[in-house]
């Protein structure tokens, strides 16, 4: 177990109704003007929006909105953000959506604060010193971003997509009612509880173990895999919707990292590269590439995909951990089939050519510049592999 640090600053406010009390959180933040972020229509013709709206206007908050972020929210939505809260002094953002609207609201934040190009802090060419104080009303179970430090940003300037990671970031305050995603379509029900999922598989899989820590993040997997199987037939089936929310906050939040190396996260970074070329939904690319990735590193610390398979999908122990390693990378790509995620690149649309695999490659690499993973350190030629065993 190696030594660690857990900040987790964001209050909760879990629950039927909850977002009626908005108007009262942002009350509290002694705030003059409000940017409203959102997504798309749904936020309008499900009459969210709405509510907010006169929420804040019965406090007496003054506000402004800002629609159009997009799956793979993009730069261009940021930097029209920051223009408008500079124009309209806005001190606090409100992001009312999923992970894409709340990473969106986040990198807007760190502009504003820190000025200068917003696209330096993904670069990693400059540091994060500021950020305008953010909450949200969380409309997608996915991404775990009302709870994390993470913010991930695509530059439409050569289709890369790139993350930033900082607390200043954490969003104040989640107001999370698990009834305002019921009529989320079964596809993106299914991509975020995969998301869900991979956060915390990236975590899981580590050189560095703590056993308190290995037995949350295999009881949450468990209730992931268990709960996205009944809303695959029951969308509005209040306590698995529920169990799928607190599972995506907590999958991200730093708890299933505690004691441990961090993860691997080489699944994450091959996903990004297609997200950023293909703009392909973000869960969907991560099961489309993980099984890939498995079979490529697993034995490079076979004990762990076994441990894996016994204790979250009941694979019997063996001598041969081998086998049942493979056992347990075919029942969670057979998950993966169940609630109907690609488990290759081709079933998300795109037919990957020799030439895209070498880009994908490259951009994943930073142009040869980086490894990632820690199970097995990828090179260059392993993230073509990868890419290539996936297609």
């Amino acid at each position: 177990m190696l030594n660690f640090e857990l900040f987790t600053p964001t209050k909760v406010i879990f629950g039927k109704n909850t977002e009626s009390q908005v108007g009262e959180l942002i009350q509290a933040q002694n705030c003059q003007k409000v940017l409203i972020h959102y997504g798309s229509s749904s936020a309008k013709r499900s009459g969210l929006l709405d509510r907010i709206c006169d929420t804040l206007d019965t406090a007496g908050i003054d506000y402004i909105t800002l629609g159009g972020v997009v799956p793979n929210p993009r730069l261009s939505k940021v930097q029209e953000g920051i223009d408008l809260c500079l124009k309209e002094n806005v001190d606090f953002i409100l992001a009312v959506g999923g992970g894409s609207v709340i990473d969106s609201s986040k990198a807007i934040g760190y502009g504003v604060a820190g000025g200068g190009n917003v696209w330096d802090f993904f670069e990693k060419t400059r540091s994060i010193t500021g950020c305008l104080p953010i909450g949200c009303i969380l409309t997608i179970a996915a991404a775990g971003s009302e709870t994390s430090n993470s913010c991930v940003i695509t530059n439409e300037d050569g289709w890369l997509k790139r993350g930033s990671k900082s607390d200043l970031g954490r969003c104040r305050f989640a107001i999370m009612n698990p009834e305002l995603t019921y009529t989320l379509p079964k596809y993106q029900t299914a991509s975020g509880c995969v998301d869900i999922l991979m956060h915390t598989l990236e975590r899981y899989f580590n050189n560095e173990t703590m056993e308190l820590t290995d037995q949350l993040s295999e009881a949450l997997m468990r209730t992931v895999i268990k709960n996205s199987k009944i809303l695959m037939s029951q969308p509005e089936n209040y306590h698995a919707r529920a169990e799928v929310m607190w599972a995506g906050s907590l999958s991200h939040n730093g708890l299933l990292g505690c004691g441990t190396d961090g993860g691997d996260w080489a699944s994450h970074q091959l996903e990004h590269e297609l997200g950023g070329m293909f703009d392909v939904a973000h869960g969907a690319g991560l099961s489309a590439v993980w099984g890939s990735w498995a079979r490529y590193v697993y034995k490079c610390n076979v004990e762990r995909f076994a441990q894996f398979a016994a204790k979250v999908f009941d694979v019997p122990c063996s001598s041969d951990l081998d086998a049942a390693a493979l056992q347990g990378i075919e029942a969670t790509e057979n998950f993966f089939r169940l609630i109907e995620m690609p488990t290759g690149i081709a079933e998300l649309g795109v037919n990957l050519t020799d030439k895209q695999i070498d880009d994908l490659a490259y951009k994943c690499s930073y142009k040869n510049a980086r490894t990632v993973g820690v199970i097995k350190p990828l090179k260059l030629e392993d993230m073509a592999n990868i890419y290539r065993m996936a297609r």
